[in-house]
């Protein structure tokens, strides 16, 4: 039954415009998907619930950006991603075929294989004797593939850039000067929504692995010695209708447990099961999203990756699964804490200061000591050198200088050798009014194609042999069909009035007047439309339509006049019932 939805979920969507593989015409290419009609406007709908939900419900500490697809190969090699993107690869040698080795052992073997060497892989595939899914042949050694795409920017081959795999560097790369036109402020928030690019070596799963795909995804900023005052957070917390998550930790999988229990993301983050108590607060964030785009709470939970399994930059991962027919649960979000990994390699990689200032509320009085160096001496006897010598003085950890000076009795910096009396260890009170600091930044990151697919997983439900798509009214890529009951002049004339009324009140509206009503109804049932207001004869005489419900097929009449409201109510939430006794 499983596979049967799945099968049904596909055809429906090629057959309906959602989507299809992309150039089908050349025999499609692996890891390319087209979205149709409908799609586009699924996931217009499905990243404007996500902006409120990250964006506009968090307008005070979130602001959004737009940064280019294509990157200078510098920013990649700053970000670790020329080293560590990479996927463990083997070929066939008979046919040439290539694949991903960890997929290939875990079909083969059922063997867990992501974080393994490529050493292991290899020694695994020798063992058993792995060989080729296709034809049989014999596999090489197991190596590494880096899935970046590689361009160049402009006419020279040496200026060699990179399509993004993720929005976030450009997120790093601009933070300091939207950290300036947000007034300086923390926490602070940048999220970005856009398309990115992975050279997967065999992608498959349809839509839940692509080549080309759109993230949705937030940076989020924040002083690790001070992660939220007790003010925001309570007021952040006060808005969410849930405090608990199921998650299923690293340490539960070594105790042998296999299903994700619950716990309240406060007591998560004082017990430290989440590290950051913004990773937590993202979390809850994107369990309501999810919820609202027609998932259950039994049917997610958040699976903390071990430290192999997890991407070079995170101190901390949990991955939000959802369940589906054919897969089983498949990640849509991931959650990462990636400390300060990404600043401090820009500042390295940019020679850029990317560091804020903290001003303390009060300053505060500390006690510092410093060396003195006795500059005429360090003068006349190194002469030419001494400028290099007072440049690296001035570089000195003091603590560890003086340590040195205990145990050696002189500093020897630059070549050169001070002797303990030419150096004076000073001690004075300095009023310090604030710190500079790197930031530190938890992740939640979202691939908008696989949520498309969940979501219509999900919402796929036959009902007296029709096909129903129950997607919540708010994302449904229609919102409501307009018919005349009958092609009657007066009929038609009134409801295509009525089309164009709902479509000039900012309604995606579908017009038709072809064959029974019985097979429109399951037309627009088909693709999801939740609401379809009919003209019928009754309608000519006391200027009342009716309005369906998708779901229960159930019909309530409502004053023309107030056709526009009722739609705007329905799509909002309200219960066919209230409507009725509203508009009718």
């Amino acid at each position: 039954m499983h596979e049967d939805r799945h099968e049904a979920v596909m055809e429906l969507a090629k057959r309906r415009g959602f989507f299809w593989q992309s150039y089908e015409i050349y025999g499609g290419v692996a890891g390319f998907y087209d979205l149709g009609p409908l799609g586009v406007r699924l996931k217009d709908k499905i990243i404007s619930l996500w902006r409120e939900f990250f964006i506009k419900k968090h307008s005070n500490i979130v602001v959004e950006i737009e940064t280019p697809i294509i990157a200078p190969s510098k920013v990649f090699e700053a970000s670790g991603h020329l080293e560590h993107f990479t996927d463990p690869i083997v070929e066939c040698m008979k046919c040439g075929r290539k694949f991903r080795a960890d997929h290939l052992i875990e079909e083969k073997l059922g063997i867990k294989a992501e974080g393994l060497s490529v050493e292991e892989m290899t020694n695994i595939i020798r063992e058993h004797d792995l060989r080729c899914p296709v034809c049989g042949g014999p596999l090489s050694e197991v190596k590494l593939f880096n899935l970046l795409f590689k361009t160049t920017i402009g006419p020279y081959s040496s200026n060699i850039g990179y399509l993004r795999p993720e929005t976030a560097q450009g997120m790093f790369v601009a933070f300091k000067r939207v950290y300036e036109v947000s007034r300086k402020r923390l926490p602070l928030g940048i999220a970005q929504i856009g398309r990115v690019a992975r050279n997967e070596i065999s992608p498959r799963q349809g839509m839940l692995r692509l080549r080309e795909f759109t993230i949705a995804e937030i940076e989020f900023f924040f002083d690790p010695e001070e992660p939220f005052s007790n003010d925001l957070i309570s007021e952040l917390m006060d808005r969410l209708p849930r405090r608990k998550i199921r998650v299923l930790t690293v340490d539960a999988k070594k105790n042998g447990e296999e299903k994700p229990f619950e716990v309240d993301v406060e007591e998560a983050i004082r017990d430290k099961i989440i590290l950051t108590p913004w990773l937590g607060y993202w979390m809850l964030v994107a369990q309501e999203f999810m919820h609202a785009l027609g998932i259950g709470y039994s049917d997610m939970y958040f699976d903390e990756k071990a430290p192999e399994e997890r991407a070079h930059y995170s101190a901390q991962t949990f991955d939000q699964l959802v369940h589906v027919s054919r897969y089983g649960w498949i990640e849509v979000s991931g959650h990462s804490y990636r400390t300060d990994y990404d600043l401090s390699r820009h500042m390295k990689y940019s020679g850029q200061d990317l560091r804020v200032f903290k001003q303390y509320r009060e300053p505060i009085i500390v006690k510092k000591k410093q060396l003195i160096w006795d500059k005429a001496w360090i003068g006349r006897t190194f002469k030419s050198r001494a400028k290099t010598i007072f440049e690296e003085l001035a570089r000195l950890n003091v603590e560890e200088a003086i340590k040195e000076l205990e145990e050696k009795g002189y500093i020897e910096v630059a070549g050169a050798r001070i002797p303990r009396d030419k150096i004076t260890v000073v001690e004075r009170e300095e009023k310090i009014t604030g710190k500079r600091f790197i930031p530190h930044v938890a992740e939640p990151s979202f691939g908008v194609e696989r949520i498309l697919y969940v979501v219509l997983d999900h919402a796929y439900t036959v009902k007296d042999g029709r096909v129903v798509l129950r997607l919540p009214r708010r994302i449904a890529p229609i919102d409501v069909a307009v018919f005349p009951l009958v092609k009657d002049a007066q009929i038609v004339k009134l409801a295509k009035k009525l089309w164009i009324e709902l479509m000039n009140n900012g309604f995606y509206t579908l017009y038709d007047e072809e064959d029974s009503i019985g097979r429109r109804y399951a037309r627009i049932d088909e693709i999801g439309v939740p609401a379809a207001i009919t003209v019928d004869y009754q309608s000519l005489e006391d200027s009342t339509v009716t309005l369906r419900d998708r779901d229960t097929w159930d019909q309530v009449r409502i004053h023309i006049d107030k056709v526009v409201e009722a739609v705007r109510d329905f799509i909002n939430g309200a219960s066919l019932n209230d409507i009725g006794q509203r508009y009718g």
